[in-house]
């Protein structure tokens, strides 16, 4: 909190080496002004930014999350690891919306060490946006303790997660030599293809984490399990059904409810 009760987000930023971190020194050094509850991390290149460093964030209290690097094709490393940052950023933006995250709260920008009036600007939008959305899961309407699961449910399948977006949801390198890279992002993982491989490969996987989650904790009905996890009785229905072929849950028709396999 701030002085006289204001609330103050708690806001963290992780910036690469050698452009976003050099425009915050510009900025420093130049005295430009922006809101002091950002805490910022160094990494060598906006590529080392990691899912699980943002969910880690955010299962750790944190209202906001910035990534910052150097500007598309710009990058220090022939690598070009700037876009490895979006397309991490685009598929982490799905998962936080999935889970019931307003994905308004991670934020990736470039930013060049000659910019420190951009920096100051783009923290000056950034910081009061969240401090309007509120602390983590109040916009969102959740409960802490359902926050809580929902987050280390989707931090638990990071690695397979990862594994997807890089045998089936690799953005095509022509993307990259596009006029407008940013735009051509967008319209790969808006794309109907993309929803329904993020779908299919992830979200049903998220699901049935989180069901089996749930029932490891006590049996459930296919309606408690609706309500705890805000999605149709027919959805969870259909998600019950493969964790059943799956052998992860079965039905006890004593209970009238499942339970962990």
């Amino acid at each position: 909190m701030g002085t006289g009760g204001e609330y103050n987000p708690k806001l963290l930023g992780i910036i690469c080496n050698w452009c976003c971190y050099g425009g915050a020194d510009l900025c420093g050094v130049s005295r430009l002004q922006y809101p002091p509850h950002i805490r910022l991390i160094r990494v060598m290149c906006s590529a080392r930014v990691d899912l699980a460093h943002i969910f880690r964030a955010f299962l750790h209290g944190l209202d906001g999350v910035f990534v910052g690097g150097c500007h598309l094709n710009d990058c220090h490393y022939i690598t070009n690891g700037n876009y490895n940052a979006l397309g991490m950023v685009k598929i982490c933006k799905k998962l936080l919306e999935h889970i019931g995250i307003n994905s308004e709260r991670l934020r990736l920008e470039w930013v060049s060490a000659g910019e420190g009036v951009r920096f100051a600007n783009i923290m000056n939008e950034f910081a009061p946006g969240i401090q309007k959305l509120g602390p983590l899961g109040s916009s969102e309407g959740i409960d802490e303790k359902t926050l809580r699961f929902k987050l280390e449910a989707a931090a638990k399948l990071i690695p397979y997660i990862k594994l997807v977006e890089r045998e089936r949801l690799r953005t095509p390198r022509e993307l990259r030599a596009s006029s407008e890279p940013e735009k051509e992002y967008d319209k790969f993982f808006n794309s109907e293809e993309t929803n329904r491989l993020f779908y299919d490969a992830i979200v049903s996987k998220l699901v049935i984490s989180q069901v089996t989650s749930l029932l490891r904790e006590g049996p459930l009905s296919t309606g408690e399990i609706s309500e705890a996890l805000g999605l149709s009785p027919s959805e969870v229905s259909r998600q019950l059904n493969i964790s059943s072929r799956q052998g992860l849950v079965r039905y006890d028709a004593g209970l009238k409810r499942y339970v962990a396999a």
